[in-house]
């Protein structure tokens, strides 16, 4: 491993910006519980399960039904 290296011709990649964008959402307490016990069983951080989560309902049109108490 070199003690130093030459980055001054290094480009950006232009495709980072499109990979993920950072936002601030307040989740119940359950659920970031929920999601961490499944990342210990899993091995998979709980940010990544809740991002593919959100993605696959995302892909599958899934729609959330509400119903309110009356």
């Amino acid at each position: 491993m070199r003690k130093e290296y030459d980055f001054s011709k290094s480009v950006k990649n232009p495709y980072a910006k499109h990979l993920k964008k950072q936002v601030t959402l307040r989740l119940g307490v359950d659920v970031i519980e929920y999601f961490k016990v499944l990342a210990q069983e899993t091995g998979v951080p709980y940010q990544n399960l809740i991002n593919l989560y959100l993605k696959e309902c995302a892909h599958s049109g899934k729609k959330l039904t509400l119903k309110w108490a009356s």
